[in-house]
């Protein structure tokens, strides 16, 4: 079985959207909507409406040593906004 959502995330902004029935995942690379769409509706027992990924590419960090200045970058990450049919919703915080 392959994992395809990584983890949700919470953010103010993301919070925002769950009125509107969107919640925001991040997933693997390598998924796509399909899979997405399975997933959510397998374990979240919800349908969903539709889904818009996006690709945030992962910022480039750099920091002074006693060698000179080092650079890196931080990984890629793939977002998954999905949108849910009128009726369901999801509980990420697992109130009671």
């Amino acid at each position: 079985m392959s994992m395809v959502l990584i983890r949700p995330l919470l953010t103010e902004k993301n919070t925002k959207l769950q009125e509107q029935h969107q919640y925001v995942f991040e997933v693997r690379k390598s998924s796509n909507k399909i899979e997405i769409v399975r997933e959510i509706e397998k374990r979240f027992n919800v349908k969903v409406k539709s889904v818009r990924t996006v690709v945030v590419k992962g910022k480039v960090i750099g920091s002074m040593t006693k060698r000179g200045r080092f650079e890196g970058r931080r990984p890629d990450r793939k977002k998954a906004v999905v949108t849910l049919m009128e009726g369901y919703t999801i509980d990420l915080l697992g109130a009671a």
